[in-house]
């Protein structure tokens, strides 16, 4: 691979894809492999962690309850359905946050290393992160045992501080690269530890976000007008 110029770090969920992936794909995974039952397991799961979030939770506990409905699950049946589960999704026209996407492919022409950051977990981004050309996917890691989901994260959910750590290390990784040279792209307050770490900060509709981002530039997930955060 070329060295790339600068590194360009993204959300996935709602920052270049419209949805929630880790949601979506839990209801297309569980209704179709188990039926009736699976629907009612996927919508629990999602009554719960709004009960959560109303409580105040943090998203990294949260996080973890979410991977805990794997349990059971054979690993390799759910890489295949994330794969099915991306195509189908893509080949929607509305599946992408379409100046994210721009944005991003730009940067890729222009010689960057595009970096996927993500909860999210990779039967879900490895997928996307091929079909967008990013060299690098740092996501959330589902522990497994003999094949089959354990319904624990290996080490951390990649959100909010953790993000911060793998921007540091990628950098790190990267001496050559300065990072008031790389942008980085978000939706959520939660993603604010890894858009501080790079000198040009892209806040993605999340009017909440780019008032705690003063100086970055605020990106509409509708019609991909760039303007200044303060605006």
């Amino acid at each position: 691979m070329t060295t790339p110029v600068r590194l360009v770090f993204s959300d996935v969920d709602e920052t270049l894809i419209r949805c929630k992936s880790m949601f979506d794909f839990l209801d297309f995974y569980l209704g179709r492999t188990h039926g009736r039952d699976g629907t009612a397991r996927a919508r629990a799961v999602r009554e719960r962690l709004a009960a959560l979030a109303a409580a105040g939770t943090p998203r990294e506990q949260a996080n973890r309850v979410y991977y805990r409905a794997w349990a059971g699950e054979p690993a390799d049946r759910v890489t295949a359905a994330g794969a099915e589960w991306f195509a189908r999704r893509a080949a929607a026209g509305s599946f992408y946050v379409p100046a994210t996407r721009d944005a991003l492919l730009g940067h890729l022409a222009d010689g960057a290393a595009l970096v996927l950051v993500s909860g999210s977990f990779p039967a879900v981004v490895d997928p996307l992160a091929a079909a967008i050309g990013a060299t690098h996917v740092v996501c959330s890691r589902p522990g497994a045992r003999d094949g089959v989901l354990t319904g624990e994260l290996v080490g951390e959910p990649v959100i909010g501080e953790a993000k911060r750590s793998a921007v540091r290390r990628l950098l790190a990784a990267h001496p050559h690269i300065d990072p008031a040279d790389c942008h980085a792209y978000g939706d959520h307050v939660s993603d604010l530890p890894m858009l501080t770490e790079v000198g040009h900060p892209v806040v993605v509709g999340g009017r909440e976000l780019a008032r705690r981002l003063p100086g970055g530039v605020f990106l509409p997930a509708d019609d991909g007008v760039t303007s200044p955060v303060g605006d």
